[in-house]
């Protein structure tokens, strides 16, 4: 049954990625008797030691092999900096008692530990896809180094899961939207105001071939319906030709598998888009574990958005003032300060 949910949205996809590819580089080319070829990802796969749990895993390598720092990480888990710093001298100080080395795992162990390289590898991307801190919103150089890792994962025959190619597609179809994301002043442009011309098709199609390969398992991950969500998306010819009823239908599949808030605040736009912005607001008040979300900056922005569009100019102000409360990014700051002035005209 799982097979035929996953089939169920990647079959338009895989379609369109077959007629666009023809020819794919060997699986087997970087690798010497199943070994990791390459260092970083070695080292990777050693820092998910089975005997940390899996935050402390994520923090570990994010901190020691991306060269995160404690801000960096605790956007990532919507935590604070004391926490992530608790939480790595922990991470350290068992490894120490347990005397436990940075070895190549290998056989059962080394499968074991995948999924803390894979959500490692997750959380790399988002932070290069949103950037916490400096002058620049996107960072590319983090994107492209967790997709040529999540690559090698994925060639590996220990990383070659359905799992594995579903991150990897989404990865890809998101990475594709690079050229348009920000405009030449190097502010943010939403999806509905972003050139789609400048996409990047053959990533696009390359994510879309994934995405088709993640289905040839039983398996469906929170990575597959993202990556769903995201082929829906890149396949709309405009914003205004989005299919918003299969995305939120992907969104209910989601939160069956990540309940968390951050899912919660993003299937409230879903819901919006399909039912209006009342609807979205409502969605909003009806997160559980909304209080994770106060010092997130986009949880406000949406708000803003939404009461702008019911015309509750008052509200939508206050929720973009917040919003740049929260943001030290320029580059968004400068998209919520534009957002703020839009509404403001209309409190007079």
């Amino acid at each position: 049954m799982a097979a035929k949910t996953t089939a169920w949205f990647v079959h338009t996809e895989s379609e369109i990625a077959r007629e666009t590819l023809d020819d794919h580089p060997d699986e087997n080319e970087l690798f010497l008797e199943g070994e990791i070829e390459d260092d970083q990802l070695r080292m990777m796969f050693a820092c998910c030691h089975s005997s940390l749990s899996p935050e402390s895993r994520i923090a570990l390598t994010l901190k020691t092999l991306c060269g995160f720092g404690p801000a960096e990480i605790a956007r990532a888990f919507l935590t604070n900096e004391e926490t992530i710093h608790k939480r790595l001298v922990r991470a350290r100080q068992k490894l120490r008692d347990e005397h436990a080395g940075f070895e190549i795992p290998s056989g059962k162990e080394l499968t074991h530990r995948l999924d803390g390289v894979l959500q490692t590898l997750y959380l790399l991307f988002n932070e290069g896809y949103n950037a916490s801190r400096g002058e620049d919103l996107v960072r590319e150089d983090l994107c492209k180094e967790a997709i040529r890792l999540a690559r090698l994962v994925a060639q590996h025959p220990a990383g070659n899961t359905p799992k594995t190619h579903a991150l990897l597609a989404l990865m890809l179809i998101h990475g594709a939207r690079f050229p348009a994301r920000v405009n030449d002043q190097g502010s943010l442009l939403l999806l509905k105001d972003q050139n789609r011309a400048l996409w990047d098709r053959v990533m696009i199609a390359e994510g879309l071939h994934e995405l088709g390969r993640s289905a040839e398992g039983d398996e469906i991950s929170a990575f597959h319906v993202e990556s769903g969500i995201a082929a829906c998306h890149s396949l709309a010819e405009s914003y205004e030709a989005t299919d918003w009823s299969r995305i939120l239908r992907l969104y209910d599949m989601l939160v069956e598998i990540n309940d968390s808030p951050v899912v919660r605040l993003n299937r409230a736009i879903a819901v919006a888009k399909v039912r209006g912005a009342e609807a979205g607001i409502q969605a909003v008040k009806n997160i559980r574990g909304r209080k994770h979300l106060d010092r997130y900056y986009l949880l406000h922005a949406v708000l803003g958005e939404f009461y702008a569009t019911l015309g509750n100019h008052e509200e939508a102000a206050k929720s973009y003032r917040k919003a740049l409360e929260l943001t030290q990014i320029r580059s968004e700051q400068s998209f919520l300060a534009t957002q703020l002035e839009s509404v403001k005209k209309n409190l007079n």
